[in-house]
């Protein structure tokens, strides 16, 4: 039996929850600690978040839990556009109510983990576009390739997102997902670079898109 739409948006809320609430929950910890869990712990968390999602609720709705991922399948043909809006929204939903959860048991906290650049802004949107390239990219060749080994994708994935977390968190904060920056920002208050983390993994998401099809031709998001 096919899980129902209504499971599939209640998947894509419930894995967005936990993915932007314990990432953002590490970042705050760690804050609070004093740098107890580290950047590396932060970026594990994060990727372990997604690997986890991944193999729960993959054979529900795929397990997106990101926006840039739905338009990314979309434009590949991999995914149904009048499916598009309700995925995002249940991401966005999901983002935001783990972000007042958070906001809930840390009051004082300034930022709730929101994304913001160290740099320049400039400097943090060609890192986001290229960092949401490459995982988007992985994702894409994992969903569109029969030869590939899906019962992996968790893994693979959830690896991509710690190693590009762990590089690039603290230049630009590694978000590679537009609801995992939104929650944060809305909650928080921290809206003037939202932009960055909004745009540049959905340009990062096309550019995967077709640097996938010039790769691997018909194999891949076709």
């Amino acid at each position: 039996m096919k899980p129902t739409t209504f499971k599939s948006f209640l998947a894509e809320f419930i894995g967005t929850y936990v993915l932007v609430f314990s990432g953002t929950s590490a970042i705050v910890v760690n804050d609070i600690t004093r740098g107890l869990i580290t950047q590396a712990g932060i970026a594990l968390t994060f990727g372990l978040a997604v690997g986890i999602m991944i193999y729960l609720f993959r054979e529900i709705s795929g397990a997106h839990i990101n926006p840039a991922v739905t338009i990314a399948l979309w434009y590949g043909k991999q995914f149904p556009r009048k499916k598009v809006f309700p995925y995002v929204t249940s991401q966005l939903i999901g983002a935001v109510a783990a972000s007042g959860t958070l906001s809930f048991l840390f009051l004082d906290h300034p930022t709730l983990g929101a994304t913001l650049p160290r740099g320049s802004e400039i400097e943090s949107f060609v890192l986001e576009v290229l960092l949401s390239l490459i995982l988007i990219f992985t994702i894409c060749v994992l969903t569109s390739s029969p030869h590939q080994k899906k019962g992996w994708a968790g893994l693979m994935i959830g690896g991509v997102v710690a190693l590009e977390a762990f590089l690039g968190g603290p230049i630009s904060g590694a978000s590679m997902n537009p609801a995992r920056s939104i929650g944060p920002a809305l909650v928080s208050g921290h809206l003037r670079p939202l932009w960055i983390y909004i745009f540049a993994p959905i340009t990062g998401a096309f550019l995967a898109v077709i640097g996938c099809r010039s790769l691997k031709e018909k194999e891949c998001c076709q």
